[in-house]
């Protein structure tokens, strides 16, 4: 994969989605899982913005990140409010834990991370064997829209310290095959007028349609295939709708 968090898109991303920041996903994930009897994994849990309300609402809720830097957050804004978590380096194809969780969740469109169609495939059956029966999967992924909307733009924030954070956002490539899109993110550091750091990310991401990821989530052993729009359980995707929830079980 293309996509790593380093210092400063980790920084950026910490700075735009902190802890606290919900899109509704917050409240849907916390409603979705009240009744969970057991530990849940969020993979890809990078600075913790869904874990950490979910430690604090009384789940066991543990995760695991390819970046350092993203755990780095994560791990600071567990010690601040006091709370224990299990936190550990992983990547999606190799990730393992002798427990067996009674729910994996993937909020913000993280699974579309996984650019080749065959890796995904086995993702998805590694989630299906790392779950215990009736163990439930939530996955929350991006509609097309998403990914061929307008390119080009630039954002920037502001530090505690008074320096500037910038991102630039390119897409230069756009697989209609392989439904991937490929973006160049160069994000900068300045300090007093000046460019003190940049760091430039290779960002892809693969899009689904609905009926092709239930079909995969039934072919990795899932059933029960259930898929909401906007985070209104229960109601269908509509178009125009930015984000897409599927739920599935182990059986």
């Amino acid at each position: 994969m293309h996509n790593r968090y380093g210092k400063l898109a980790s920084w950026v991303y910490n700075l735009d989605k902190p802890v606290g920041r919900s899109f509704g996903d917050v409240e849907f994930y916390r409603q979705r899982l009240e009744d969970v009897d057991g530990p849940v994994l969020e993979p890809a849990v990078g600075n913790g913005r869904i874990l950490v309300p979910l430690l604090e609402a009384g789940l066991r809720i543990e995760g695991f990140d390819a970046s350092d830097e993203m755990l780095g957050y994560c791990r600071d804004e567990c010690g601040k409010r006091h709370l224990s978590a299990g936190l550990t380096r992983q990547r999606f194809d190799d990730f393992s834990y002798d427990t067996r969780f009674a729910a994996i969740i993937m909020p913000a469109g993280s699974f579309q991370l996984i650019t080749d169609a065959a890796s995904a495939a086995a993702v998805l059956k590694r989630f299906h064997d790392h779950l215990a029966p009736q163990g439930r999967l939530i996955i929350d992924l991006d509609p097309i829209g998403g990914f061929l909307g307008a390119s080009g733009s630039i954002r920037s924030w502001a530090t505690d310290d008074g320096d500037l954070l910038t991102l630039t956002d390119h897409r230069v490539e756009t697989d209609f095959i392989a439904q991937t899109t490929l973006s160049h993110l160069r994000y900068e550091h300045w300090q007093d007028g000046s460019l003190t750091r940049t760091e430039l990310d290779l960002f892809k991401l693969r899009w689904w349609g609905v009926n092709e990821f239930s079909l995969a989530l039934q072919a990795a052993g899932f059933s029960d295939v259930q898929v909401s729009g906007n985070y209104q359980h229960g109601r269908a995707p509509q178009p125009g709708d930015d984000i897409i929830s599927f739920e599935a079980r182990r059986a």
